[in-house]
Protein backbone atom coordinates (compact mmCIF):
# COMPACT_ATOMS: atom_id res chain seq x y z
CA UNK A 1 0.00 0.00 0.00
CA UNK A 2 1.12 3.57 -0.71
CA UNK A 3 -0.98 5.18 2.02
CA UNK A 4 -2.57 3.99 5.25
CA UNK A 5 -5.53 6.01 6.47
CA UNK A 6 -6.97 5.54 9.97
CA UNK A 7 -10.58 6.68 10.15
CA UNK A 8 -13.50 6.97 12.53
CA UNK A 9 -16.75 7.10 10.51
CA UNK A 10 -18.25 9.72 12.80
CA UNK A 11 -15.45 12.29 12.32
CA UNK A 12 -16.30 14.94 9.68
CA UNK A 13 -12.65 15.86 9.19
CA UNK A 14 -11.82 12.19 8.51
CA UNK A 15 -14.47 12.25 5.83
CA UNK A 16 -13.30 15.51 4.24
CA UNK A 17 -9.69 14.32 4.15
CA UNK A 18 -10.67 10.91 2.78
CA UNK A 19 -12.66 12.53 -0.06
CA UNK A 20 -9.61 14.57 -0.95
CA UNK A 21 -7.32 11.55 -0.71
CA UNK A 22 -9.54 9.55 -3.06
CA UNK A 23 -9.07 12.30 -5.67
CA UNK A 24 -5.31 12.23 -5.08
CA UNK A 25 -5.26 8.44 -5.37
CA UNK A 26 -6.72 8.67 -8.87
CA UNK A 27 -4.24 11.37 -9.87
CA UNK A 28 -1.15 9.75 -8.35
CA UNK A 29 -2.14 6.10 -8.80
CA UNK A 30 -2.01 5.52 -5.05
CA UNK A 31 -3.41 2.53 -3.20
CA UNK A 32 -5.17 3.34 0.09
CA UNK A 33 -5.38 0.93 3.00
CA UNK A 34 -8.22 1.84 5.35
CA UNK A 35 -7.59 1.17 9.02
CA UNK A 36 -9.50 1.88 12.22
CA UNK A 37 -9.13 4.47 14.95
CA UNK A 38 -11.92 4.89 17.49
CA UNK A 39 -12.41 8.25 19.17
CA UNK A 40 -14.46 6.44 21.81
CA UNK A 41 -11.56 4.14 22.68
CA UNK A 42 -9.03 6.98 22.51
CA UNK A 43 -11.14 8.81 25.11
CA UNK A 44 -12.04 5.76 27.18
CA UNK A 45 -10.74 7.32 30.38
CA UNK A 46 -12.00 10.85 29.72
CA UNK A 47 -14.73 12.67 31.63
CA UNK A 48 -16.95 13.52 28.68
CA UNK A 49 -19.04 16.02 30.64
CA UNK A 50 -15.92 18.05 31.44
CA UNK A 51 -14.07 17.66 28.16
CA UNK A 52 -16.62 17.66 25.35
CA UNK A 53 -19.94 19.13 24.20
CA UNK A 54 -22.97 17.04 25.25
CA UNK A 55 -23.41 15.16 21.96
CA UNK A 56 -19.81 13.91 21.69
CA UNK A 57 -20.12 10.77 23.80
CA UNK A 58 -23.11 9.56 21.80
CA UNK A 59 -21.30 10.38 18.55
CA UNK A 60 -18.09 8.65 19.55
CA UNK A 61 -20.06 5.58 20.65
CA UNK A 62 -21.87 5.53 17.30
CA UNK A 63 -18.49 5.65 15.59
CA UNK A 64 -17.27 2.64 17.57
CA UNK A 65 -20.39 0.69 16.64
CA UNK A 66 -19.71 1.51 13.00
CA UNK A 67 -16.09 0.40 13.29
CA UNK A 68 -17.15 -2.94 14.74
CA UNK A 69 -19.26 -3.46 11.62
CA UNK A 70 -16.31 -2.33 9.48
CA UNK A 71 -13.96 -4.79 11.20
CA UNK A 72 -16.32 -7.69 10.54
CA UNK A 73 -16.81 -6.51 6.97
CA UNK A 74 -13.08 -6.56 6.28
CA UNK A 75 -12.64 -9.98 7.86
CA UNK A 76 -15.53 -11.61 5.98
CA UNK A 77 -15.57 -9.68 2.70
CA UNK A 78 -12.09 -8.22 2.25
CA UNK A 79 -10.46 -4.85 1.77
CA UNK A 80 -12.40 -3.88 -1.36
CA UNK A 81 -15.64 -4.22 0.59
CA UNK A 82 -14.18 -2.09 3.38
CA UNK A 83 -13.31 0.58 0.82
CA UNK A 84 -16.95 0.68 -0.31
CA UNK A 85 -18.16 0.75 3.28
CA UNK A 86 -15.90 3.64 4.28
CA UNK A 87 -17.28 5.71 1.43
CA UNK A 88 -20.86 4.69 2.23
CA UNK A 89 -20.41 5.76 5.85
CA UNK A 90 -19.32 9.21 4.79
CA UNK A 91 -22.17 9.63 2.34
CA UNK A 92 -24.78 8.60 4.89
CA UNK A 93 -23.39 10.45 7.90
CA UNK A 94 -22.32 13.70 6.25
CA UNK A 95 -23.75 14.08 2.74
CA UNK A 96 -27.48 13.59 3.31
CA UNK A 97 -28.96 16.44 5.33
CA UNK A 98 -28.36 18.77 8.25
CA UNK A 99 -27.85 16.89 11.53
CA UNK A 100 -28.69 18.70 14.80
CA UNK A 101 -26.06 18.83 17.54
CA UNK A 102 -27.94 16.51 19.88
CA UNK A 103 -27.10 13.22 21.52
CA UNK A 104 -30.26 11.69 20.07
CA UNK A 105 -29.21 12.54 16.51
CA UNK A 106 -25.75 11.06 17.07
CA UNK A 107 -27.19 7.90 18.63
CA UNK A 108 -29.29 7.40 15.53
CA UNK A 109 -26.11 7.17 13.44
CA UNK A 110 -25.08 4.15 15.47
CA UNK A 111 -28.45 2.43 15.35
CA UNK A 112 -28.92 -0.89 13.60
CA UNK A 113 -31.39 0.65 11.15
CA UNK A 114 -28.93 3.36 10.16
CA UNK A 115 -26.02 0.94 9.87
CA UNK A 116 -28.12 -1.44 7.80
CA UNK A 117 -28.85 1.36 5.33
CA UNK A 118 -25.11 2.07 5.06
CA UNK A 119 -24.40 -1.60 4.40
CA UNK A 120 -27.12 -1.78 1.78
CA UNK A 121 -25.73 1.20 -0.12
CA UNK A 122 -22.29 -0.48 -0.06
CA UNK A 123 -23.84 -3.65 -1.51
CA UNK A 124 -23.05 -5.62 1.62
CA UNK A 125 -25.23 -8.02 3.68
CA UNK A 126 -27.23 -6.29 6.39
CA UNK A 127 -26.49 -9.22 8.71
CA UNK A 128 -23.11 -7.57 9.30
CA UNK A 129 -24.95 -5.08 11.51
CA UNK A 130 -24.94 -7.70 14.25
CA UNK A 131 -21.32 -6.72 14.93
CA UNK A 132 -22.37 -3.27 16.15
CA UNK A 133 -23.05 -4.53 19.68
CA UNK A 134 -20.40 -7.25 19.70
CA UNK A 135 -17.57 -5.96 21.88
CA UNK A 136 -15.32 -8.81 20.71
CA UNK A 137 -14.50 -6.62 17.68
CA UNK A 138 -13.13 -3.95 20.01
CA UNK A 139 -9.89 -5.91 20.23
CA UNK A 140 -9.26 -5.33 16.53
CA UNK A 141 -10.30 -1.68 16.67
CA UNK A 142 -8.21 -1.04 19.78
CA UNK A 143 -5.14 -2.67 18.24
CA UNK A 144 -5.30 -0.46 15.15
CA UNK A 145 -6.04 2.61 17.27
CA UNK A 146 -2.95 1.86 19.34
CA UNK A 147 -0.96 1.26 16.15
CA UNK A 148 -1.85 4.70 14.82
CA UNK A 149 -1.03 6.49 18.08
CA UNK A 150 2.27 4.63 18.37
CA UNK A 151 3.24 6.21 15.05
CA UNK A 152 2.17 9.78 15.88
CA UNK A 153 2.08 10.13 19.66
CA UNK A 154 -1.13 10.39 21.64
CA UNK A 155 -1.84 14.14 21.51
CA UNK A 156 -3.48 13.96 18.08
CA UNK A 157 -6.91 13.55 16.55
CA UNK A 158 -8.35 12.05 13.40
CA UNK A 159 -7.58 11.34 10.63
CA UNK A 160 -4.12 9.81 10.74
CA UNK A 161 -2.22 9.10 7.52
CA UNK A 162 0.98 7.14 6.97
CA UNK A 163 2.89 7.52 3.73
CA UNK A 164 5.22 4.77 2.47
CA UNK A 165 3.98 2.16 4.97
CA UNK A 166 4.95 0.21 6.92
CA UNK A 167 8.10 2.21 7.73
CA UNK A 168 7.16 5.72 6.57
CA UNK A 169 6.27 8.56 8.87
CA UNK A 170 2.67 9.13 9.94
CA UNK A 171 0.90 12.38 10.77
CA UNK A 172 -2.40 13.73 12.04
CA UNK A 173 -4.30 15.48 9.27
CA UNK A 174 -4.27 17.37 7.09
CA UNK A 175 -7.45 18.73 8.65
CA UNK A 176 -9.42 20.47 5.91
CA UNK A 177 -12.84 22.11 5.88
CA UNK A 178 -13.11 22.81 2.15
CA UNK A 179 -12.78 20.34 -0.69
CA UNK A 180 -9.82 21.22 -2.95
CA UNK A 181 -10.29 21.48 -6.70
CA UNK A 182 -8.83 18.74 -8.89
CA UNK A 183 -5.72 20.83 -9.44
CA UNK A 184 -5.39 21.83 -5.79
CA UNK A 185 -5.80 18.23 -4.61
CA UNK A 186 -2.49 17.06 -6.03
CA UNK A 187 -0.69 20.21 -4.93
CA UNK A 188 -1.93 19.82 -1.36
CA UNK A 189 -0.80 16.19 -1.36
CA UNK A 190 2.67 17.07 -2.59
CA UNK A 191 3.06 19.70 0.14
CA UNK A 192 1.76 17.42 2.89
CA UNK A 193 3.95 14.51 1.85
CA UNK A 194 6.95 16.79 1.50
CA UNK A 195 6.62 17.70 5.16
CA UNK A 196 5.78 14.17 6.29
CA UNK A 197 8.82 12.66 4.62
CA UNK A 198 11.22 15.01 6.40
CA UNK A 199 12.30 13.03 9.50
CA UNK A 200 12.65 16.11 11.71
CA UNK A 201 9.17 17.46 10.98
CA UNK A 202 6.80 17.37 13.97
CA UNK A 203 3.92 19.85 13.70
CA UNK A 204 2.29 22.62 11.71
CA UNK A 205 -0.97 23.58 13.40
CA UNK A 206 -3.57 26.15 14.28
CA UNK A 207 -6.58 25.48 16.48
CA UNK A 208 -9.06 27.62 14.51
CA UNK A 209 -11.26 25.48 12.25
CA UNK A 210 -14.09 26.29 9.89
CA UNK A 211 -17.14 24.09 10.01
CA UNK A 212 -16.66 21.75 7.04
CA UNK A 213 -18.53 22.27 3.80
CA UNK A 214 -20.88 19.34 4.33
CA UNK A 215 -24.68 19.03 4.17
CA UNK A 216 -24.74 17.60 7.71
CA UNK A 217 -23.39 20.95 8.94
CA UNK A 218 -25.68 22.99 6.72
CA UNK A 219 -22.66 24.47 4.94
CA UNK A 220 -22.69 24.44 1.13
CA UNK A 221 -19.64 24.54 -1.12
CA UNK A 222 -20.21 28.23 -1.84
CA UNK A 223 -20.22 29.10 1.87
CA UNK A 224 -17.53 29.40 4.52
CA UNK A 225 -18.41 27.61 7.73
CA UNK A 226 -18.36 29.31 11.11
CA UNK A 227 -14.83 29.41 12.52
CA UNK A 228 -14.44 27.77 15.93
CA UNK A 229 -11.46 27.38 18.25
CA UNK A 230 -10.75 23.70 18.87
CA UNK A 231 -8.84 22.39 21.85
CA UNK A 232 -7.91 18.77 22.47
CA UNK A 233 -10.24 17.43 19.80
CA UNK A 234 -13.26 19.45 20.89
CA UNK A 235 -15.04 22.71 20.13
CA UNK A 236 -15.37 23.23 23.89
CA UNK A 237 -12.50 24.51 25.97
CA UNK A 238 -11.84 21.94 28.70
CA UNK A 239 -13.26 22.68 32.13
Amino acid sequence: MDVRFWFDPICPFCWMTSKWLRVVARQRDLAIEWRFISLRLVNAGVDYAAQFPPEYEAGHTAGLRGLRVAARTRKEHGTEALDRLQEAFGNHVFEQEWVPDTAAARETQGSEAFLASVLTSADLPTTLVEAATDTAWDEVVQAETDEALALTGRDVGTPIIQVDPPDGLAFFGPVISRMPTEEQAGELWDHAVGLARFPGFAELKRSLREQPQLPSFGVSTDQVGITEDWHGGSRRQHR
